[in-house]
């Protein structure tokens, strides 16, 4: 059901956020909130800028969708949309999806070195033993002295890269689609990754998930990768292939931190929850402290550039 008795004919926003939450929003939109209720705050048909609700749910945020008529732009809080893009051909022609490239930056490479550590420094198995209130000192590899490779060298990347820096890494290798020069030096293509896997002690993945990532990290992957080596996943659970990640977790071959997996949520008693060498966190890059202050100024600064009829941040897509 919609409620819709403002009476406005000013164009509609609707926001996750309350919008009284937001200082500063552009004039001449009237703005709804909608974070995903079972009710709709006005008729979505007067929708033209819909900001979609944060961790609601795919079947959530497109379910407006159908009834969107006249929406020109679909804005997601997410760096990640492979899960919107199968609903943009419910969208009206001219319709754009903007991603949130930028907001989740620093939270998810504070997440991906967190892992990193706790993973080479055996956190996991401390806290059990604190459970089990036993002292067990172990030798542990330090990430001092490693080699890095990260893979989906964007604006995750290159924060993973910046948070790397006071940790004395032997190395840090990118790599990336596109093949360029960064300020911190070369970033290598894909098709790089057979030769600079081996050498690699720690391998982060922070590339979204498309048509040529799907799978990208295969048993031939994992197979390129050196015994012990760690393998972080930021980016997409679709990124890995499961089954072959866990041939290699049960050898004990390599080791891996996981905050996104396939299947995700990852269902009870699947074998990864119990998979030697493995730590598991349950999607949580994004949602932290960081997110409400960047997501009110991504939202202000987009909402902005509409109303002026400037060129938005981060169009990733647009219906013919």
């Amino acid at each position: 059901m919609s409620a819709d008795h403002s009476g406005s004919t000013r164009p509609l926003a609707w926001l996750p956020i309350p919008p009284e939450e937001i200082d500063g929003l552009p004039e001449g939109l009237e703005y709804a909130h909608w974070d995903g209720g079972p009710d709709f705050p006005t008729d979505p048909a007067r929708c033209v800028f819909y900001a979609v609700p944060y961790l609601k749910g795919t079947e959530v945020s497109v379910r407006p969708l159908p009834r969107m008529r006249n929406l020109k732009v679909m804005q997601a809080l997410t760096a990640g949309v492979d899960d919107l893009l199968p609903a943009l051909s419910t969208l009206p022609s001219g319709a754009r999806l903007c991603n949130a490239r930028g907001l989740h930056d620093a939270s998810t490479a504070e997440l991906a070195l967190t892992l990193v550590l706790a993973a080479l420094r055996g956190v996991p198995e401390f806290v059990r033993a604190q459970d089990a209130g036993e002292w067990r000192q172990v030798f542990r590899p330090a990430l001092a002295d490693r080699s890095v490779l990260i893979v989906g060298y964007g604006s995750i990347g290159e924060a993973i890269e910046d948070r790397l820096v006071p940790f004395e890494c032997a190395r840090v290798v990118r790599v990336a689609r596109s093949p360029r020069t960064a300020a911190r030096g070369p970033v290598h293509p894909v098709s790089a990754l057979p030769e600079l896997l081996p050498e690699a002690d720690v391998v982060i993945l922070a590339t979204p998930l498309t048509d040529a990532t799907r799978g990208l990290v295969d048993a031939a992957f994992l197979a390129r990768m050196r015994d012990g080596a760690l393998l972080v996943n930021i980016a997409r659970g679709g990124v890995v292939d499961t089954d072959a990640l866990l041939v290699e977790l049960e050898s004990g071959r390599l080791r891996a931190a996981l905050d996104v997996t396939d299947p995700e949520p990852l269902p009870p008693g699947h074998p990864l929850w119990k998979a030697p060498g493995v730590l598991i966190t349950p999607h949580v890059g994004g949602p932290s402290s960081a997110f409400l202050p960047r997501a009110k100024a991504l939202l202000r600064d987009q909402l902005a550039r509409f109303v002026l009829d400037e060129p938005l941040r981060n169009v990733v897509a647009a219906v013919d």
